[in-house]
Formats: structure tokens, sequence, C-alpha cells
């Protein structure tokens, strides 16, 4: 069982028992249990208290005997009797469940509003019937003179279904475009729902008509408010018959009197998410409101912090169990979350133990597990010359160092400084010493890094401390006393380089202020070397003749200008020199290149042009082979384009091919001259 504290509200958390690291053995544990008794006597409130993966909706009967709850996955609802402080029954379901709402006193008439726009009802048995409804739902609420379920969702329209005949009834139009929430107040049955558009809407079922309007989005805007966008309402709750809490997706609480327009009170949790639920308890004048991260509460009247909760895992649910100061969460964790606060209210009669385990717990306090183990860095293990029990056993490995044994610990601590006690004694010695010197008049102690850009600063603090005393104004932080740059004069990584050709540029008169302030330093570190406890001014020129040399003309600042701009091209000047003697003197070496067989070199022009070619993009290379031949695009009958490539031929089978074509050539002009020949014979035989 764990306590915790705030504003001396002490909070049990039932669902988790003490403290054990998880790094521990199942042996040690065992041990550990034999040895400790609050150990052995964990409490398990309720048996399997949990879902498989995440639990989205939690509830109570009427008559306080069973305790409901829907999560997932797979889709499914648990319920659990507390008399028997187990699981009762578990049913899966086809769909998630975005809310329910139990219709008995007991566990016999559930409906489940599902996420795939299905409204499942179910008896004592199991499943009984299933309906659809238009629009994906968000939330419902039952009448009980009339037995009509209204239904809220991503829908303008509110969707009535009559429970007693069994179908739909005309639904009600409202102005709204969606809306999140609703509720029936359970004294006068007037039914209010929360819209998209941050307003909220109330209608008397008796007439079907609208009576009230409130603009909750700009009652919710306060002057301590930051607001992104327009606030929705995501959760809606009637207490008696005037009051109603309702919170938006901002994180703002408002608690309203039916009879007025404007809130009474507004309560921000200061978390920016949308609150998830809203629980009245009425013994001592609470509200509790939630949203995904904390639980708050605080007194209606007056919006004065009771208490709050944090727990690990996300909320998606709030139960206060009536009649008691016990709290159950649905979480986005496995398990279900109880706790128990003895201010609210006595424990259930259910489990009436608890009210004595609370006192007994109040008069001995609780030590968690890891008041046996030291946390301690690496750093510390190599101060303590433990560093070599890295990787045993005496060592567990966690987050950025290791845990180990206390009494460990205390032996190495004694063996590497055993006058710790000593030193301790003499630092508390210097700081009385300290104290006492306070009022005497101090040295300014520079720091080790930009000693003068801090002496800059203490000259300014000083020139603007007189000008506010004259003109009566407040004296702003100093930057050596401001945290944020503290690094700035520890870390010699910052230190000015005023060698560097940007420092001198911008500051060309900061030559003669450094001479002026290095005087003072030199004079500084003289005083503090002899500890005298008053600043002498230094010999040599008076103030009058230094503050008369401070005044910076224009003329001057031209010059120094002119003059590092002259020295800087005097400095590039030597190095190009120095870089031109380098390249002299090392020597230029030949390059060969072998070339591979079958080819021949013709120049380095044909490389390049093929780099060029190859970082060109695709389509570019497409449109240079389409014009020199290599490439055909044409389109076909279908609507798709066909493109036919020619390989290219290297320089050796051009030669080849030409050859070939010389040959056919002189064969087809020899043929042709030998039948020539044979028709001129033939002639001649005719005329003999």
């Amino acid at each position: 069982m764990q306590v915790s504290s705030l504003n001396e509200v002490k909070i049990y958390s039932l669902s988790a028992g003490r403290s054990l690291p998880e790094w521990l053995s199942d042996r040690k544990k065992r041990a550990l249990q034999k040895k400790d008794v609050d150990i052995r006597r964990r409490i398990e409130l309720i048996q399997d208290f949990e879902m498989p993966t995440v639990s989205t909706k939690i509830k109570v009967s009427r008559d306080g005997q069973y305790i409901m709850a829907v999560g997932t996955y797979k889709p499914r609802v648990r319920c659990y009797d507390t008399y028997q402080l187990s699981q009762k029954f578990e049913r899966c379901l086809d769909s998630e469940v975005v809310t329910f709402e139990i219709l008995s006193d007991d566990y016999s008439k559930i409906v489940f509003l599902q996420c795939g726009r299905f409204v499942e009802f179910h008896s004592q048995h199991g499943h009984y019937y299933k309906t659809r409804i238009p629009k994906f739902g968000r939330d419902f609420s039952y009448h009980y003179p009339s037995c009509d379920l209204y239904f809220v969702g991503a829908s303008s329209e509110v969707y009535r279904l009559n429970l007693e005949q069994g179908r739909f009834l005309n639904s009600l139009q409202t102005e709204a475009s969606e809306s999140n929430v609703c509720d029936i107040n359970p004294v006068h049955f007037l039914f209010a729902m929360g819209t998209a558009e941050g307003k909220v809407e109330c209608w008397d079922p008796r007439t079907r008509n609208r009576v009230g309007l409130l603009d909750c989005a700009l009652s919710s805007v306060t002057a301590d408010t930051e607001i992104d966008g327009l606030p929705s309402i995501s959760a809606l709750t009637f207490d008696g018959a005037l009051n109603m809490a309702v919170g938006t997706s901002t994180g703002q609480v408002l608690l309203y009197d039916l009879r007025s327009s404007n809130p009474l009170t507004v309560k921000d949790h200061h978390y920016g998410l949308p609150i998830k639920s809203i629980q009245f308890q009425r013994q001592l004048d609470l509200i509790i409101s939630a949203d995904s991260r904390i639980i708050k509460m605080w007194n209606k009247d007056t919006g004065k912090m009771f208490t709050s909760m944090e727990p690990e895992h996300g909320i998606n649910d709030v139960c206060l169990y009536p009649n008691s100061g016990m709290l159950m969460t649905a979480n986005e964790a496995p398990k279900m979350s109880i706790y128990y606060i003895p201010v609210l209210g006595p424990a259930p009669k259910w489990c009436s133990f608890l009210d004595n385990l609370t006192e007994e717990l109040e008069e001995n306090p609780e030590s968690t597990v890891y008041d046996d183990y030291k946390f301690v860095t690496r750093k510390d293990l190599e101060n303590l010359g433990l560093a070599h029990l890295i990787g045993s056993t005496l060592l567990r490995a966690y987050m950025h160092g290791f845990f180990m044994d206390i009494r460990l610990y205390h032996k190495a601590k004694m063996m590497a400084n055993p006058f710790a006690y000593e030193e301790y004694r003499r630092e508390k010695i210097r700081q009385k010493i300290e104290e006492t010197r306070a009022q005497r008049v101090q040295l300014k102690k520079l720091p080790k890094v930009n000693k003068e850009l801090a002496l800059k600063l203490i000259e300014e603090e000083g020139e603007e401390q007189q000008i506010t005393r004259k003109r009566k104004q407040k004296n702003l932080p100093s930057l050596l006393k401001d945290d944020r740059f503290k690094v700035m004069f520890e870390n010699p990584d910052f230190q000015v380089d005023e060698q560097s050709e940007e420092f001198r540029l911008l500051n060309p008169l900061v030559s003669k202020i450094s001479e002026k302030r290095k005087r003072k330093l030199k004079i500084l570190e003289e005083l503090e070397a002899k500890g005298e406890e008053e600043e002498e001014e230094p010999e040599g020129k008076a103030s009058d003749a230094e503050s008369s040399e401070s005044s910076d003309d224009e003329k001057d600042w031209v010059e120094e200008v002119r003059k590092q701009r002259k020295l800087l091209r005097q400095e590039e000047k030597l190095k190009r020199r120095e870089r031109s003697k380098e390249d002299q003197q090392t020597l230029l070496k030949p390059q060969f290149f072998e070339i591979k067989e079958g080819e021949e070199f013709r120049s380095f022009k044909d490389s390049a042009k093929k780099q060029k070619l190859m970082k060109k993009t695709l389509e570019d290379r497409l449109k240079l082979e389409e014009k020199l031949g290599t490439l055909n695009v044409s389109d076909t009958t279908v609507g798709s384009k066909q493109a036919t490539f020619k390989l290219k031929k290297s320089e050796q089978q051009r030669k080849q091919q030409e050859a070939e074509k010389r040959h056919r050539q002189e064969r087809k002009t020899l043929r042709r001259s030998a039948s020539h020949l044979k028709s001129k014979r033939g002639r001649g035989r005719l005329f003999h």
C-alpha cells in the first residue's frame, strides 16, 4: 500500500503494493516477504481487478454491490462482486464501447453505446438485443419517467429511443453541428447537452423545446488562461436541482447555478487537456475533476485546492464510490486503480477493515525498500574507488547510475575519506565566518573566464544604478548573478577571442578600453594578493583625464577601423606568400593510366562528356538519345507508350561493319560486270 500526502490529506493507493525494485530476483523477493511483515500482508482488495490492455469506463451499480468496467483488447465488460471481492462474470463484445449505463439497481439491465453506431442491450443472462442509430454516438442518458434514451453524437439531432414501445421517436433538432456529452437532472429531469461550439443547450423533455442556452466557451476565458482554439464541452454533470458543472476541452471546469448565465466558479487545471470526468462530493462540498493527467479536488464555493493525485498512467474515467472515501479510476494501463481517502468518508461496508489498516499505518510510518540501497553515479564510484565493481552482482544498473547496498556504501566512504567529519566541521566553521564577514567591505572577485567582460558589466551596472537612483526606477538584474549566463564565466570554451577578425572589426576601439581594464585587473589582483579590504584608485592619470579619454569621437573610430583593415590585409598577404612557398616546394609527379584491351585512347573529353551525361536526368538523356536515333518512342492502340532502344556500338565493331559493307559493294560490282560481259558475247555469236 502506497501512501501520499498533499495539503495534509493522506491518499492510500490500494491497487499498488509496497514499492519493490524491478531488478530484484524472485529469490530476494521471497526473502523480503519472510523478513518484512508489511510486504507479506500486501492488499489485493478485489481479485483480478484489471483489463487485458486498457480500461475505458468504470461505474458502480445503485445498490453498491457490483462494479462494472469496460476495456480492450478484445472489447469486453467485466463485473465484480464486492461482497465476494472477486470477478462475477466477463462478456466479450463485437466492438469497442464508447460509454455504458446501468439501468437497474444491479447488473440485470445494461445498455452499451459502441463505436460502430450500435446500441447493445444486456440482461442478466447476457446479450439481449442490438440496434443501430443513424450517426456515430458519443454519449447518451436515460430518462426514467418516460423510459427514453437520448443519444448525442456527430449530428445536430438528438435521437430518442423509447424502451417501453421499442421504437425510435422524433428526434430533437438543435443548433449545434455536433454534441459531445449529455446528462439529465435527477430532480426535475432537465436534459442538457454540451456541443462542439462550447455551448450547453437545455431542453424540457415534456414539451421537447429548448428552454436555455449557455455560452461556456466565452465564460471559460479569463485573464490568466491561454487558449489556442475554441473550447468545446467535454464533460457535464448535475448536482441537485440547481447546480451544474461543465468541463471544457482546454482544461477549465465551470460551476453554474441554473438561474444565472454567468459561472459561479472557473477552475483551470493548467494542463490544457480535456476534462474527462466531474464528480460531486456532497459531504465536504467538493468537486472532483479529472483530465488524462491529474485528479483535482477543490471546494465548489471558494475554488480552493483540497488535494490532487497524479497517477502513473493516463486517466480515462473516474468513479467515486457512493457515501465513502473510495475512488476508482480507469487507466491507460491493464491495472485499474483504487484509492482510499479517509478524509472524504469511511470505507465501504464490504471493506471496512481499511479503516483499521489506515489507523495502524498512521501510527507506524512506512519506509520503502529503497532505503536499504544507495543510488550512486559512475563518478561517485570512481571517487570511492569502487569502479572495478561495475558488472558484478554488488551493483545493479539503473538509469544513469547504479544501486548498491547502503552498508557497503558507508564502509567504502569511511575507508576512502576517514576525515569526512573533520572536513564537514571545517566547512561549517568557514560558513559561519563568512556570514560574519558579510557586513565588511569586500573586494570585487572576478571570474576566471572572461574577466574583461565581467569588469565591463560591473562598470555598466554601476552607471545604471546611478541613473536609476536619480530617476527612482527599479534596478535590473545583473548578468553575473543570472544562472542562465553562469557557464559563460566558468567554462573556458566561452572565452572571447580578441584576436579574431570579427571581434577586431566589430570592436575597433576595444583596444583602448581593454588597456584601461587590464590596468584595473592588475590592481585588483594585487589587492587580492595583499588581502586589502579597500580598493584604491590606480596611480597615474586622474579619473577626469580617463573620462576625457574614454569619450569616443567619430574620427578616432574611422581611423581605428582603417588601421584594423590594413593589418588584416597585411596578414592575408603574408598567409598567401606562405601558401605559394609551400606550393612551390611540392613536386608534381606524373600519373599513369592503363587502357583496357580492345579500346583506343582518343582524349579526356569523352570521359568528361560521359560524366556530364550521367549527371543529367533520365528525361534529358532520353531526349538526347531520341535525337541521335538510338531511341524510338511510339504510341500504342491501348493508350500506352512503347520505347525501342538501339545499342551503341564500339569503334571496333563500327569499323568491322564498314569493311563488310565495302566488301559487299565490291562483290556486287564484280557480279554486274561479269553479267554484262556474258551478254555481249551472246550477241556476237548471233551476228556471225
